[in-house]
Protein backbone atom coordinates (compact mmCIF):
# COMPACT_ATOMS: atom_id res chain seq x y z
CA UNK A 1 0.00 0.00 0.00
CA UNK A 2 3.30 2.80 0.67
CA UNK A 3 4.44 2.22 -2.88
CA UNK A 4 0.96 3.17 -4.03
CA UNK A 5 0.92 6.60 -1.67
CA UNK A 6 2.20 9.94 -3.87
CA UNK A 7 4.92 11.37 -3.21
CA UNK A 8 3.57 13.81 -1.18
CA UNK A 9 6.46 15.48 0.18
CA UNK A 10 7.91 16.05 -2.70
CA UNK A 11 4.48 18.13 -4.41
CA UNK A 12 5.56 21.32 -5.13
CA UNK A 13 3.89 23.95 -7.09
CA UNK A 14 5.53 27.46 -7.24
CA UNK A 15 3.50 30.62 -6.72
CA UNK A 16 3.50 33.91 -8.64
CA UNK A 17 4.92 37.18 -7.54
CA UNK A 18 1.17 38.72 -7.00
CA UNK A 19 0.95 39.87 -3.73
CA UNK A 20 -1.28 41.76 -1.62
CA UNK A 21 -0.49 45.70 -0.58
CA UNK A 22 -2.42 46.95 2.94
CA UNK A 23 -3.18 50.03 0.61
CA UNK A 24 -5.21 48.41 -2.05
CA UNK A 25 -6.90 46.32 -0.11
CA UNK A 26 -10.71 47.43 0.61
CA UNK A 27 -12.07 49.44 3.53
CA UNK A 28 -14.05 46.79 4.72
CA UNK A 29 -14.09 43.08 4.76
CA UNK A 30 -17.18 42.69 2.98
CA UNK A 31 -16.21 44.87 0.22
CA UNK A 32 -12.58 42.57 -0.25
CA UNK A 33 -14.24 39.30 0.02
CA UNK A 34 -17.20 40.66 -2.51
CA UNK A 35 -14.18 41.84 -5.07
CA UNK A 36 -12.14 38.46 -4.49
CA UNK A 37 -15.39 36.39 -5.08
CA UNK A 38 -16.16 37.90 -8.34
CA UNK A 39 -12.75 37.47 -9.06
CA UNK A 40 -13.26 34.03 -8.56
CA UNK A 41 -16.28 33.86 -10.89
CA UNK A 42 -14.23 35.67 -13.74
CA UNK A 43 -11.27 33.41 -13.29
CA UNK A 44 -13.99 30.42 -13.86
CA UNK A 45 -12.92 28.94 -10.33
CA UNK A 46 -15.32 26.16 -10.32
CA UNK A 47 -18.20 26.30 -7.71
CA UNK A 48 -16.64 29.48 -6.01
CA UNK A 49 -18.97 29.71 -3.13
CA UNK A 50 -17.87 26.21 -2.02
CA UNK A 51 -16.72 26.46 1.68
CA UNK A 52 -15.15 24.56 3.97
CA UNK A 53 -16.90 24.89 7.40
CA UNK A 54 -15.46 23.87 10.66
CA UNK A 55 -17.88 23.11 13.88
CA UNK A 56 -16.83 22.09 17.43
CA UNK A 57 -18.71 20.10 20.10
CA UNK A 58 -19.38 20.91 23.49
CA UNK A 59 -16.08 18.67 24.39
CA UNK A 60 -14.19 20.39 21.32
CA UNK A 61 -14.47 17.50 18.97
CA UNK A 62 -13.65 19.31 15.82
CA UNK A 63 -16.05 18.70 12.59
CA UNK A 64 -15.42 19.81 8.68
CA UNK A 65 -17.06 19.63 5.57
CA UNK A 66 -17.81 21.68 2.46
CA UNK A 67 -21.07 23.77 2.57
CA UNK A 68 -22.31 26.71 -0.31
CA UNK A 69 -22.17 30.00 0.63
CA UNK A 70 -25.70 31.34 0.06
CA UNK A 71 -26.10 34.78 0.70
CA UNK A 72 -23.34 37.52 1.74
CA UNK A 73 -23.82 40.89 2.96
CA UNK A 74 -22.44 43.31 5.86
CA UNK A 75 -24.33 40.57 8.84
CA UNK A 76 -22.19 37.87 7.53
CA UNK A 77 -22.04 34.39 5.49
CA UNK A 78 -24.62 32.22 5.23
CA UNK A 79 -25.50 28.82 4.44
CA UNK A 80 -28.65 26.25 4.65
CA UNK A 81 -28.49 22.76 6.19
CA UNK A 82 -30.65 20.10 7.85
CA UNK A 83 -31.08 21.48 11.82
CA UNK A 84 -30.93 17.58 12.89
CA UNK A 85 -27.59 17.36 10.89
CA UNK A 86 -24.09 17.15 12.83
CA UNK A 87 -23.04 20.69 11.84
CA UNK A 88 -26.67 21.83 13.15
CA UNK A 89 -26.46 19.87 16.30
CA UNK A 90 -23.29 21.20 17.44
CA UNK A 91 -24.02 24.69 16.34
CA UNK A 92 -27.45 24.49 18.56
CA UNK A 93 -24.95 23.78 21.22
CA UNK A 94 -21.68 25.52 20.44
CA UNK A 95 -22.33 28.48 17.93
CA UNK A 96 -19.02 29.29 17.20
CA UNK A 97 -17.42 28.24 13.34
CA UNK A 98 -14.73 28.63 11.29
CA UNK A 99 -14.99 28.83 7.20
CA UNK A 100 -12.44 28.67 4.56
CA UNK A 101 -12.97 29.66 0.80
CA UNK A 102 -10.10 28.28 -1.39
CA UNK A 103 -9.60 29.46 -5.36
CA UNK A 104 -6.29 27.21 -6.20
CA UNK A 105 -6.74 28.23 -9.60
CA UNK A 106 -5.98 31.85 -8.38
CA UNK A 107 -3.74 31.12 -5.97
CA UNK A 108 -6.19 32.78 -3.02
CA UNK A 109 -8.02 31.66 0.37
CA UNK A 110 -10.42 33.40 2.18
CA UNK A 111 -10.34 32.33 6.20
CA UNK A 112 -13.27 33.66 8.77
CA UNK A 113 -13.69 32.78 12.13
CA UNK A 114 -16.80 33.74 14.55
CA UNK A 115 -19.82 33.56 15.84
CA UNK A 116 -23.05 31.67 14.54
CA UNK A 117 -26.54 32.92 14.62
CA UNK A 118 -29.99 32.06 12.65
CA UNK A 119 -31.18 33.13 9.80
CA UNK A 120 -34.54 34.92 9.45
CA UNK A 121 -37.54 32.57 8.57
CA UNK A 122 -38.70 35.03 5.81
CA UNK A 123 -35.09 34.76 4.21
CA UNK A 124 -35.02 30.93 4.68
CA UNK A 125 -38.43 30.53 3.13
CA UNK A 126 -37.57 32.53 0.62
CA UNK A 127 -34.26 30.72 -0.18
CA UNK A 128 -36.00 27.02 0.08
CA UNK A 129 -39.01 28.70 -2.32
CA UNK A 130 -36.20 29.38 -4.59
CA UNK A 131 -34.36 25.75 -4.90
CA UNK A 132 -35.23 23.10 -7.37
CA UNK A 133 -38.07 20.94 -6.81
CA UNK A 134 -35.70 17.65 -6.66
CA UNK A 135 -33.33 19.65 -4.11
CA UNK A 136 -36.77 20.47 -2.27
CA UNK A 137 -37.58 16.93 -2.34
CA UNK A 138 -33.95 15.34 -0.92
CA UNK A 139 -33.94 18.05 1.90
CA UNK A 140 -37.54 16.11 2.76
CA UNK A 141 -35.95 12.33 2.16
CA UNK A 142 -32.58 13.05 3.83
CA UNK A 143 -32.19 12.30 7.45
CA UNK A 144 -29.00 14.10 6.84
CA UNK A 145 -25.89 12.60 8.90
CA UNK A 146 -27.97 9.97 10.33
CA UNK A 147 -27.31 6.02 9.54
CA UNK A 148 -29.56 4.49 7.01
CA UNK A 149 -30.30 1.53 5.73
CA UNK A 150 -28.79 1.39 1.94
CA UNK A 151 -28.35 4.22 -0.95
CA UNK A 152 -31.73 2.45 -2.28
CA UNK A 153 -33.92 2.99 0.22
CA UNK A 154 -33.02 6.61 0.09
CA UNK A 155 -33.87 6.90 -3.54
CA UNK A 156 -36.85 4.76 -2.33
CA UNK A 157 -37.83 7.76 0.13
CA UNK A 158 -37.45 10.06 -2.16
CA UNK A 159 -38.93 9.09 -5.32
CA UNK A 160 -42.18 8.37 -2.63
CA UNK A 161 -42.34 12.03 -1.47
CA UNK A 162 -41.98 12.74 -5.64
CA UNK A 163 -45.25 10.57 -5.95
CA UNK A 164 -47.06 12.01 -2.91
CA UNK A 165 -46.13 15.89 -3.92
CA UNK A 166 -46.50 15.45 -7.85
CA UNK A 167 -49.49 17.55 -8.02
CA UNK A 168 -48.57 19.67 -5.13
CA UNK A 169 -48.00 23.43 -6.23
CA UNK A 170 -45.16 24.00 -3.51
CA UNK A 171 -43.78 22.45 -1.23
CA UNK A 172 -42.73 24.28 2.28
CA UNK A 173 -39.63 24.36 4.44
CA UNK A 174 -39.46 21.96 6.63
CA UNK A 175 -38.97 23.22 10.44
CA UNK A 176 -35.91 21.08 11.08
CA UNK A 177 -33.89 22.79 7.91
CA UNK A 178 -33.02 26.27 7.40
CA UNK A 179 -30.27 28.34 7.51
CA UNK A 180 -27.23 30.07 9.66
CA UNK A 181 -25.05 32.73 9.47
CA UNK A 182 -21.64 32.91 10.59
CA UNK A 183 -21.11 36.62 11.82
CA UNK A 184 -17.61 37.63 11.58
CA UNK A 185 -14.99 38.41 14.22
CA UNK A 186 -12.02 38.20 11.59
CA UNK A 187 -11.57 37.77 7.99
CA UNK A 188 -8.18 36.89 6.69
CA UNK A 189 -6.69 37.09 3.13
CA UNK A 190 -4.39 34.79 1.66
CA UNK A 191 -2.46 35.35 -1.59
CA UNK A 192 0.27 32.45 -2.46
CA UNK A 193 3.93 33.91 -3.37
CA UNK A 194 7.21 32.43 -4.08
CA UNK A 195 9.48 30.47 -1.83
CA UNK A 196 5.95 29.81 0.53
CA UNK A 197 6.34 33.51 1.78
CA UNK A 198 2.85 34.15 1.36
CA UNK A 199 0.76 37.03 2.14
CA UNK A 200 -1.67 37.24 4.34
CA UNK A 201 -3.94 40.61 5.52
CA UNK A 202 -6.60 40.38 7.95
CA UNK A 203 -9.47 42.53 9.23
CA UNK A 204 -10.25 41.73 12.93
CA UNK A 205 -12.97 43.53 15.15
CA UNK A 206 -11.76 44.57 18.44
CA UNK A 207 -14.24 44.93 21.21
CA UNK A 208 -15.31 48.37 20.56
CA UNK A 209 -16.56 46.67 17.40
CA UNK A 210 -14.23 48.85 14.77
CA UNK A 211 -12.18 47.08 12.50
CA UNK A 212 -8.80 46.94 12.13
CA UNK A 213 -6.94 45.62 9.18
CA UNK A 214 -3.74 43.68 10.27
CA UNK A 215 -0.58 41.84 8.46
CA UNK A 216 -0.09 38.36 9.63
CA UNK A 217 3.60 36.50 8.89
CA UNK A 218 3.16 33.39 6.36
Amino acid sequence: MADRVPDLAGMRRPYGPEGLSDHDFAPTWLEQLTDWLQDAVLAGVPEPNAMVLATADEDGTPAARTVLLKALDERGLAFYTNLRSRKGRELERNPRASAVLLWLPVRRQVRVDGSVEEVETEEADAYFASRPRGSRLAALASPQSEVIESREALDRRHADLERRNHDADSIPRPPWWGGRRLVPASVEFWQGRGDRLHDRLRYRREDSGSWVLERLAP
